[in-house]
């Protein structure tokens, strides 16, 4: 089972660029975009003629802002679109899949700002997603959270980390909130895998920072810990453009 995660900053301008034809040859199980801003209903024919695969689909109340969508190859079980919390699913963060035993939740965390206007936002929806999962995990779940978290973990997923200590992104109490989920279930597949490789999955469009290595890793896969064993590879796909973030991949066996 492959699992293919991009953060596409506006589906129809990755459509434009023809950028999802790579996603869609690769076949995966499941597609998870984020940060779509539309609604299916507003992509012309020769767009929706790009999306190769059924999709699941929970766009943002305000137009032209955040959602998710939800590609898969298999009909899940389950679908849910957000978390049943008024105060997060206005903005269309979160599609929930369940094919079994496994669910699939496909995020796009939230933003805190340049100027930390939405920190607290984005630390109560840490605190809210935590507390649905301790309760999908007490009843046996398995569980994958993918998606761009917004923050970088450890000074080894951003180029310049003392620089950004006081950015979000990178505050200590943002970090500390990803380390509350390895710390209650969950493990970040790819830093298992690869404790010591350097590799990022955003890079700002100024100062031509991709193509000088200056970037963060945003893009995570963190899976219950009893699915580790099964996972075969997390690919980080930086040659692939279209977005200022590149796709991720998980397999599992």
């Amino acid at each position: 089972m492959n699992i293919i995660t991009w953060n596409v900053n506006g589906i129809r301008a990755a459509l434009g660029k023809n950028a999802l034809a790579w996603a869609f040859d690769k076949n995966p199980d499941a597609l998870c975009l984020q940060e779509v801003k539309a609604r299916p209903e507003q992509l012309d024919e020769e767009q929706a003629a790009q999306l190769k695969l059924p999709y699941i689909w929970n766009p943002a109340e305000r137009a032209g802002y955040s959602g998710v969508a939800t590609f898969h190859k298999h009909q899940p079980d389950e679908t849910k679109l957000g978390m049943n919390d008024s105060e997060f699913d206005v903005e269309g963060r979160i599609i929930q899949t369940r094919w079994g035993g496994l669910r699939l939740f496909n995020i796009y965390f939230p933003n805190g700002q340049r100027g930390h206007d939405r920190v607290d936002y984005k630390l109560r929806f840490y605190a809210r997603l935590l507390e649905l999962c301790d309760a999908l995990h007490s009843t046996g779940e398995l569980v994958v959270i993918t998606g761009d978290f917004n923050t970088a973990h450890m000074p080894i997923d951003l180029k310049n980390p003392k620089a950004n200590e006081k950015t979000s992104g990178f505050m200590p109490e943002e970090r500390e909130w990803v380390q509350k989920y390895l710390d209650n279930g969950f493990a970040d597949a790819y830093r298992r895998l690869y404790p010591d490789r350097v590799q990022y999955t955003w890079w700002t469009y100024r100062l031509d920072a991709r193509a000088r290595g200056i970037g963060w890793r945003l893009d995570y896969f963190l899976v219950t810990e009893a699915l580790m064993p099964r996972v075969k590879d997390v690919i980080v796909h930086e040659e692939v453009m279209g977005s200022d973030h590149c796709p991720v991949e998980l397999v599992l066996k």
